[in-house]
């Protein structure tokens, strides 16, 4: 597999197929968890740990997996490494890990993870299978980002992160944007922009 094929595979999750702004999956999280910078990248990097992993296992297994045990399969292998998230930002990150509550655990059955694992890591060698998982999930973590900073500057008027303010703007906040018909709101704005960018 040449070099432009692993960065096809990279790009695309982030841009062409993006799992949220462009597949319109792994909705509930997306809407649950944005309420910020902080939360939204504790996701990402939950995701991201999550879709590499299994997509490598998955992808190293696949011809040892019965057809009829295939999707019981991919959800051991899931919930290991999303229990291994778990644990360890339990006892590393308490914060955040309380924050994040049920949405965490909730990985296991994110469709964005099983949907890879189910149309690609299933079907394509290990290497290609984890560039696929890396990409789709920055791409996730890039979109939850942005809705996270969209709906905490206008719903605080900052920005937090780590015990710093990084940017506060003067504007009354919209305590709406903090809320969930903000996510929808800001989702619905996102997807509006980018169908107008590709119309042009």
């Amino acid at each position: 597999m040449s070099e432009k094929s692993y960065a096809h595979e990279f790009k695309k999750g982030i841009l062409k197929d993006n799992p949220v702004l462009c597949l319109l999956l792994g909705l509930c999280p997306s809407l649950a968890v944005s309420t910020s910078i902080e939360l939204a990248l504790g996701m990402g990097a939950a995701v991201i740990f999550v879709l590499t992993a299994s997509n490598l296992i998955i992808s190293l297994l696949r011809r040892q997996i019965p057809v009829v045990v295939r999707l019981p399969s991919f959800i051991v292998v899931i919930a290991t490494f999303v229990t291994i998230v778990d644990m360890t930002m339990s006892a590393f990150l308490p914060p955040l890990h309380r924050a994040l509550g049920i949405y965490l655990p909730l990985i296991v059955v994110n469709c964005i993870v099983l949907g890879r694992a189910e149309v690609f890591a299933s079907r394509n060698p290990p290497a290609l299978s984890t560039i696929d998982g890396l990409g789709m999930g920055v791409g996730f973590t890039l979109a939850l980002t942005l809705i996270g900073g969209i709906r905490e500057l206008f719903g605080t008027g900052e920005i937090f992160f780590m015990g710093h303010t990084l940017l506060q703007v003067n504007i009354e906040p919209a305590v709406l944007m903090i809320l969930a018909p903000g996510a929808f709101f800001v989702i619905g704005l996102l997807l509006w922009l980018i169908n107008l960018l590709k119309d042009r």
